[in-house]
This record gives C-alpha cells, sequence and structure tokens, in this order.
C-alpha cells in the first residue's frame, strides 16, 4: 500500500463539510493527480445533526476507502472534537473551530475560529467551511492553493466566487501560520488564534 494520508472533516449539517470534502478530493484527484477516495456520512436529521466527510489521499491505487488513523481531523463543532479526536494517530493534526470548540479532550490542538472569523472579517458565517479548507489544504500539504482555487470556483454557486475566494485565501493563511507554529514548537505547548494573524 502506498503512502496514505487521512482527513476527517466532521462537524453539524448544514456547515458544508460534505461540500468541502467533495472539493479537497477533487483538488487532489484532478488537478494534484493522485489517488483519491472520498466518503460522507450524515444523521437523518441532515441540517443540525452529526455530518461528517472523510478524505483519503494516496500515490498508488487505495484498497480500503476508510480511514485507518487520521493525520488530520477538523472539528467544526464539540460533540465532533469529544468524538473523533480518538482516532487521529501519533503526531496527527486537530484544528477546532473555537468559535464552538470550548473544551479539548488532548493536547496541542489547533484552535481557530473558523465561524466567528467568517461573521466578522467576511460578511458572511456561510463560508467558515471554505476558511477551515484553506486552512486544512495548507496544513496538510496534500494540495497546492492554486489548485484548491480551482476545485473550489467549479463547486461554488455562481455570484459568490469573490467571497469564497476570500474566505479560501484566508483559510490558507492561517493554515500556513499554523504550520509554521507546529514546526517550531512541541505538542500541547501552542495555540493559534486568529489575533495572532
Amino acid at each position: 500500500m502506498g503512502e496514505r494520508y487521512e482527513v476527517r472533516l466532521s462537524g453539524y449539517g448544514g456547515q458544508g463539510l460534505i461540500l468541502i470534502g467533495i472539493i479537497l478530493a477533487e483538488a487532489v484527484g484532478l488537478f494534484e493527480g493522485k489517488e483519491v477516495v472520498q466518503t460522507q456520512s450524515y444523521g437523518p436529521e441532515a441540517r443540525g445533526g452529526a455530518s461528517r466527510s472523510e478524505v483519503v489521499v494516496s500515490d498508488q491505487e487505495i484498497d480500503y476507502p476508510k480511514p485507518l488513523g487520521l493525520d488530520l481531523l477538523l472539528a467544526m463543532n464539540q460533540e465532533s472534537l469529544n468524538l473523533y479526536a480518538k482516532d487521529v494517530k501519533e503526531g496527527g493534526i486537530v484544528v477546532a473551530d473555537s468559535t464552538y470548540c470550548d473544551q479539548f479532550p488532548l493536547p496541542g490542538v489547533v484552535k481557530i475560529p473558523f465561524t466567528r472569523l467568517a461573521r466578522e472579517r467576511l460578511g458572511r458565517e456561510i463560508v467558515a467551511n471554505i476558511i477551515a479548507l484553506g486552512t486544512v489544504g495548507a496544513l496538510s500539504g496534500i494540495v497546492g492553493f492554486e489548485n484548491l482555487k480551482k476545485a473550489v470556483l467549479d463547486r461554488v454557486p455562481k455570484g459568490t466566487e469573490e467571497l469564497n475566494m476570500k474566505a479560501l485565501e484566508l483559510g490558507w493563511k492561517l493554515g500556513k501560520k499554523a504550520k509554521g507554529e507546529l514546526a517550531k514548537r512541541d505538542k500541547g505547548e501552542y495555540i493559534i488564534t486568529a489575533e495572532e494573524l
């Protein structure tokens, strides 16, 4: 089996996690030329219920489509963080939306208030998922910015391109900042907040 990189994007239904999972998979598979499998799960309530999207990336054919040990977990709410933190492998990255997460079950969580940033900096909470996608892309290293941008533009509704590009750029900057901090500090000794930008 080739080198795998496994991502889980989790939160409430209605936060756009399925969409960003599809975008990430398309960016990696179509534009980066890697093998990729994207799966999704959501509760019967859909909006407001549990939702998650998983993306498995490899340089070789993927023989098992589900994550075996997460390299990166995005938790957009407390319930997802509590539920899935245990699935992150040693040395993996946990990113939490600190707008909705205030208890952290393990050390070394990257805490970024995606929803608050979307509301305060961009005027629309609905793009919190795209900010988070930019952060995931930059932190993971599995996709370049231009390829992620192309995939976003292929999927977002017409007329929202400019707003979504601002969200993606903000998220990418946050991810680059977090990546730099992770490289400098030992696990458990850092918090990344938007105020640091």
